[in-house]
């Protein structure tokens, strides 16, 4: 089941693109908007993580930290960061520890295709600077953006 509104944001650590352990506890009293995507590099995926870069000073005005998450390697994220200069943590979720604890595993991606198992569903969350989610979006399609505007406007 995934998180919803009005729940608190599990904790957790995980190791950035950087090589750093990053965990949300670090960024109490920040908002926070944290991505889940399924794969560095991919089409989709490198269009949302751009559109985050490119409007990351509206998110710095909104006092929001924006932090990626997938299931990639720190090396193929750190690869991905350094080539479309994110200014932002990417995080990775090797162990899929935390795409479990927020409910958006995705037991088959792209089914009859590649038939990858265990890999984050496109999704968003805000989270306030106590802890708490203020928006939830989990996409259906991997090939849907989040609400960029409604993440935004939650932020205000």
């Amino acid at each position: 089941m995934s998180i919803k509104v009005g729940d608190m944001a599990p904790d957790f650590s995980l190791v950035s693109s950087k090589m750093e352990k990053v965990s949300l506890s670090d960024f109490r009293g920040k908002n926070v908007v944290l991505l889940f995507f399924p794969f560095a590099g991919s089409g989709v995926c490198t269009k949302e993580m751009c559109n985050f870069r490119d409007e990351f000073k509206q998110y710095e005005e909104l006092d929001a930290q924006v932090l990626g998450v997938s299931v990639d390697s720190v090396y193929g994220l750190n690869l991905f960061a350094e080539k479309n200069d994110y200014k932002f943590p990417l995080l990775s979720d090797f162990n899929k520890e935390v795409i479990q604890s927020y409910g958006v595993f995705d037991d088959l991606f792209a089914a009859g295709k590649l038939d990858y198992k265990g890999v984050a569903k496109r999704s968003a969350f805000v989270i306030d600077k106590e802890g708490k989610v203020k928006y939830a979006e989990v996409l259906a399609s991997p090939g849907d953006e989040p609400n960029y505007e409604a993440i935004k406007e939650t932020l205000k």
